[in-house]
């Protein structure tokens, strides 16, 4: 009998990816056969960085640890991809217990939407546990230092937009 594959789903705007998602995505990994990192395109938010970007920086920050690990693009439902490529497990990353209330709202949505997909809630390490691409966005803005949340490329990237 063929062992099926266990494959995840780690959705997120990664506007601009940080150490803190790394470190989800590759505890996910150690989960899962397959890590499928979803870069959203979302026309209602206002990105600092191209889709074709966002998804760049990931592979790059992945470099050689990227084996099992797709990195692509995606828009409308999430449940509508998880489906298309026949994934029922969706890693969320959880900062804080601020996120939390939202995080809990989005899985029992997606759960209603769909019966068999579930959500696993992975927290990034001590080290990362504060990051949000936002705050780091706001940091980088006002000339702050940002090369201990994000890999020197963004770090670059940052301090030209």
């Amino acid at each position: 009998m063929a062992k099926s594959i266990r494959r995840a789903l780690y959705p997120g705007s990664f506007d601009p990816v940080t150490y803190g998602h790394i470190d989800v995505i590759n505890r996910a990994r150690k989960l899962f056969d397959e890590v499928y990192v979803a870069v959203a395109i979302n026309s209602d938010k206002n990105p600092l960085f191209s889709t074709e970007e966002r998804v760049a920086f990931i592979k790059r920050a992945l470099g050689k640890q990227a084996k099992g690990i797709q990195v692509e693009a995606f828009s409308g439902l999430i449940v509508h991809y998880a489906k298309k490529r026949n994934i029922y497990t969706i890693i969320r990353g959880l900062r804080a217990t601020s996120d939390f209330d939202y995080e809990f709202q989005m899985a029992l949505t997606n759960r209603m939407l769909e019966r068999k997909l579930e959500t696993i809630f992975l927290m990034p390490s001590e080290k990362h546990f504060y990051l949000s691409s936002r705050l780091i966005k706001e940091i980088s803005a006002w000339k702050g230092n940002v090369s201990h949340f994000v890999p020197p490329f963004v770090q670059r990237a940052l301090a030209t937009r």
